[in-house]
């Protein structure tokens, strides 16, 4: 069920914007063509091997009479010209002509200044933050948009803001995939703040593993005793998930701990997270306690697992924690 609220909010972006744009005027950009017939020089430009009227119809879900009235017009104004195609001599391709291409450009280039004038007064971080957003509403929604590589991706120390975010992104992924109630996101809160509260420890950290500036996980180390470390929060974002994040993420602590002298690493975590226990497995952790557990609204069992940081790491961690590049690829 898609929330009223969201289609609200995304209908009066699109009247701002196409407002903003001057998209609804016979003059757009300032020039003698509305939006459609301006679309339609960028279209026919853009191809460098011309284009068809049956392919501008079915990019631009135009009517074909009312297309041909456009094009007619344009003709007259000597904008374009047709020729046959190559292998089918009853089909026309449409080109721009040299006049039509100067119209393109300058287009091209007015829109490419209206939307600078929008941009110019905003910081680094700000023109980040569009970027990002531009392109993940469009890899959302256009099934045009070609599938993105995985960015490589970094893990790096925690920075002011992260920790809220981080229990943020934990409550709400947690309350969609496991059905975990409020009791999580308190207890993700707790131990966050426990981290924050306490004066800085060389023998505890939290990193983010991101990617182009996005959040897409984390993980923390706090201290148990002087013998004991403590793995806590490791999350992936389901859309990092399958990337290597988590075994770079768990590889790092493992690391940190046995810099600082630990002898032995724990976790605590609940039995429905099949896929954390399999990496905890792997990475050299064993079952050490298990008991029922309803403290988040759903029974199963929690679970402590131990590693013995003076043993050996596993084959398949070696090299984990070389780079978070390339445990991501």
């Amino acid at each position: 069920m898609i929330d009223d609220d969201l289609i609200r909010d995304i209908r009066a972006f699109n009247r701002a914007y196409t407002n903003r744009l001057g998209l609804l005027g016979r003059d757009y950009l300032n020039s003698p063509y509305t939006l459609t017939e301006a679309r339609i020089l960028y279209e026919i430009g853009a191809a460098d091997a011309g284009m068809t009227a049956a392919a501008l119809c079915a990019t631009l879900h135009l009517d074909p009479a009312y297309l041909s009235r456009i094009i007619k017009a344009f003709r007259n104004s000597d904008l374009v010209l047709s020729r046959p195609a190559p292998n089918d001599r009853r089909s026309q391709i449409l080109y721009l002509t040299e006049k039509g291409l100067s119209e393109f450009r300058t287009l091209g280039d007015r829109s490419d200044a209206q939307i600078a004038e929008d941009l110019v007064r905003l910081d680094s971080e700000q023109l980040r933050r569009v970027a990002q957003a531009v392109t993940t509403l469009r890899r959302l929604i256009d099934p045009n948009m070609p599938a993105a590589l995985p960015a490589p991706a970094i893990i790096r120390p925690c920075r002011t803001g992260d920790i809220g975010w981080l229990i943020e992104a934990q409550a709400i992924a947690y309350r969609r995939d496991q059905g975990f109630d409020h009791r999580f996101e308190g207890l993700v809160a707790q131990i966050a703040g426990d981290f924050l509260s306490r004066a800085p420890s060389p023998r505890e950290a939290c990193w983010i593993a991101e990617a182009e500036g996005e959040r897409l996980g984390s993980i923390m180390v706090t201290e148990g005793d002087a013998q004991t470390a403590k793995l806590r929060l490791l999350f992936v974002e389901r859309r990092a998930r399958g990337l290597g994040l988590g075994r770079a993420l768990v590889r790092t602590v493992i690391d940190f701990a046995r810099g600082q002298g630990y002898r032995q690493l724990t976790l605590w975590t609940n039995d429905v997270l099949k896929p954390a226990l399999k990496l905890y497995e792997t990475s050299g952790f064993h079952l050490a306690k298990e008991e029922p557990h309803d403290a988040f609204g759903v029974p199963g069992m929690s679970q402590t697992w131990v590693l013995d940081l003076l043993g050996d790491a596993p084959a398949d961690l070696a090299g984990a924690s070389a780079s978070a590049t390339a445990s991501a690829a």
